[in-house]
C-alpha cells in the first residue's frame, strides 16, 4: 500500500487573550504543542531527504541513465553554489540536527523510546553516508557541537572518509545489535513515511545500509568482508531487505505540493531525455524493462537516447523520455533501498570468494528477478531474459551492468557504483549523435575537453568557502575544477581525470 503524506504542523502557535498572574502563561495557546512531537520531526526529515535526493536529474547524468537535451549552455551546474548540490549538503546536516533533538529530549527515557531513538540513529547515519558518497571528506567529528568556538558546522574541520565511513558502520552495528536483543514497544507514529510504523522493516533497512556501505569501501577497508559475511550468515539476528515488499520506498501523496519530484518536473519542464548509453544497453540486451523505464521517441516511436551531456541539443522529439512509472505518476516513489541491491551485494561477495549462503549465479539471478518484479515484468519474460542475453556468465561486468540497470532512479547510488567499479565502461566514452565525434561527459560545463570522466564528486557549497574557508580549502587542495582531480577514498579506478 502506498503511504500518503499526512500534513502536520511543526511550528508552535502562539496567541493570547486577557490577563494572567503568571508570565509563563501570557500569550500561550493551551491547545498548541509546547514541544514538537517526535513523529512530526521524523516525518519532516524523511520527507525532506526524499525531496532532496529524489531531485537529482543532474546526478542521473553522471550515472549514464539520462541526458540533458535542452538548455545545454548551463555553465554553472558544477560551480560551488548554495543551490541544487549545496542543498543536499545543507538538508543532510539540518536533518541530522533535527534527529539529534529527538535523541537529546528522549535521553532520560531511552528504554521507553528504543524504536524512535534507533530510527533516528539509522537516519542520521544514512544522511551522513549520502554526504560522504557525494562530497568526499566532510565535517563530522566537530560538526554537531553547536557554537563556532566549539566547532560548529560552519567552522569545523573536515574528517577523512577513511575515518568517517568506519564510524558510520560502527554506529549502525550498535543499532543493529540493540534491535537484535529485541524490538522496542514504542510506536513511531504517523510520521514514519518510509515504513508506516513497521519497526522490523527499519531493522532490515539498518542492516541493508551496513551491507551497502561495507561493499562500497571494500577495496580500501579490510573490515568489509567480515561485516558482510556476518550479516548474510545471521539473517535472524541481522535481517536485511531481501523481498520487494520490504523495499524502502518513499511514496509521494500525489496532490497539492506533494507531487513526486520527477512528475513535478514533468508538469513544467522537458529538459532531460534518456541517455544514449542506457537505451543502447537495454536494446542490446533485449531487456524487457525497456518500455517501463523509457518511452519511445515521439518522432517515430523508436527507443533512442541522447548523447550523454551533449554540446549541442538534439532534436528533442527524436529522444526517448523516462517511462510513466518513473516520471508521470503523481503519487510516485523515491527508492531509498531496493531488495535487489542486497542480492547483487551477495553475488559480488560470492564472486570475491567470501563465505555467503548463495552462489554468485543464484544471488545474481535473484537480484534480476527482484528488479524485474519492481518494474512489473512477468515471470515468463524474466525467465526468458535470464535464459538469453541476461544469463549469468560468471563476470563482474555482467553483475555490475545488471545492478546499474536496476538502480535506475537512484542517481547517487548508480553514480557511486560506476565510480567504485568503473562499470559500465562506456559512460566516459560517449560519442556524438553521428557516432563519430568523441565528446566528454559533463561537456555543457566550462570544462569541456579538459576531463575524460564524469565528475568524481559534487562541489562543496559556496558557504563553506565563505565561512569555513581554511578547512574547506585544505579539504579541496587536490581537487581540480571543483569536482575532478582527487578521487573519493573508495574510487580506485585509474586513467580517469
Amino acid at each position: 500500500m502506498k503511504k500518503y503524506i499526512k500534513i502536520v504542523a511543526f511550528s508552535l502557535l502562539l496567541s493570547g487573550s486577557g490577563c494572567t498572574g503568571s508570565f509563563d502563561e501570557i500569550n500561550t495557546d493551551p491547545d498548541a504543542y509546547s514541544t514538537v512531537p517526535y513523529t512530526n520531526i521524523l516525518g519532516n526529515v524523511i520527507r525532506r531527504t526524499a525531496n532532496r535526493y529524489n531531485d537529482d536529474l543532474e546526478i542521473a547524468q553522471f550515472s549514464g541513465h539520462i541526458s540533458k537535451i535542452q538548455y545545454i549552455d548551463d555553465y554553472t551546474s558544477l560551480i560551488p553554489t548554495n543551490n541544487s548540490y549545496g542543498n543536499k549538503w545543507a538538508d543532510s546536516y539540518w536533518g541530522y540536527v533535527q534527529l539529534q533533538d529527538i535523541l537529546d529530549r528522549s535521553a532520560d527515557a531511552a528504554e521507553g523510546n528504543k524504536n524512535v531513538r534507533n530510527v533516528c540513529l539509522v537516519m542520521q547515519n544514512y544522511l551522513m553516508s549520502l554526504v560522504l558518497d557525494c562530497f568526499g571528506d566532510i565535517p563530522y567529528s566537530e560538526a554537531f557541537k553547536g557554537a563556532p568556538e566549539n566547532g560548529g558546522m560552519l567552522s569545523s574541520k573536515y574528517d577523512s572518509q577513511s575515518e568517517v565511513y568506519p564510524q558510520i558502520l560502527a554506529n549502525l552495528k550498535s543499532v543493529a545489535d540493540s534491535w537484535a536483543e529485541g524490538l522496542g514497544s514504542d510506536e513511531l507514529g504517523d510520521g514514519d513515511f518510509l515504513f508506516d510504523g513497521d519497526v522490523l522493516k527499519w531493522q532490515k533497512f539498518c542492516n541493508s545500509l551496513r551491507l551497502r556501505i561495507a561493499m562500497r569501501i571494500s577495496k580500501v577497508y579490510g573490515g568489509s568482508q567480515a561485516i558482510i559475511e556476518d550479516i548474510f550468515a545471521n539473517p535472524s539476528k541481522y535481517p536485511y531487505i531481501s523481498d520487494c515488499s520490504d523495499n524502502a520506498y518513499f511514496w509521494w501523496q500525489g496532490s497539492g505540493v506533494y507531487y513526486e519530484k520527477y512528475y513535478n518536473n514533468f508538469l513544467s519542464r522537458d529538459d532531460h531525455g534518456m541517455s544514449q548509453i542506457f537505451i543502447n544497453h537495454l536494446k542490446a540486451m533485449n531487456d524487457p524493462r525497456l518500455p517501463v523505464i523509457a518511452k519511445p521517441a515521439a518522432s517515430d516511436n523508436e527507443f533512442r537516447g541522447s548523447e550523454n551531456c551533449p554540446v549541442i541539443a538534439p532534436v528533442i522529439n527524436t529522444i526517448s523520455r523516462m517511462g510513466v512509472l518513473y516520471r508521470e505518476t503523481p503519487a510516485g516513489f523515491y527508492p531509498f533501498y531496493r531488495a535487489c541491491e542486497s542480492s547483487f551485494i551477495m553475488a559480488e561477495a560470492a564472486l570475491n570468494g567470501w563465505n555467503v549462503p548463495m552462489s554468485a549465479q543464484a544471488a545474481y539471478e535473484k537480484g534480476v528477478k527482484l528488479s524485474m518484479e519492481d518494474n512489473g515484468i512477468d515471470d515468463d519474460q524474466t525467465s526468458g531474459y535470464l535464459a538469453s542475453e541476461g544469463s549469468w556468465d560468471g563476470t563482474y561486468e555482467r553483475l555490475y551492468n545488471e545492478e546499474w540497470v536496476a538502480l535506475f532512479k537512484q542517481g547517487v547510488e548508480a553514480w557511486s557504483l560506476y565510480r567504485r567499479t568503473g562499470y559500465p565502461t562506456i559512460i566516459f566514452t560517449a560519442v556524438a549523435a553521428d557516432g563519430t565525434t568523441p565528446q566528454y561527459p559533463g561537456a555543457y560545463t566550462p570544462f569541456v575537453g579538459i576531463h575524460n570522466d564524469v565528475p568524481f564528486r559534487l562541489p562543496y557549497p559556496d558557504n563553506q568557502f565563505s565561512y569555513n574557508t581554511a578547512a574547506v580549502n585544505e579539504a579541496s587542495a587536490e581537487i581540480k575544477d571543483y569536482v575532478w582531480g582527487k578521487q573519493l577514498w573508495w574510487d580506485t579506478r585509474t586513467n580517469v581525470y
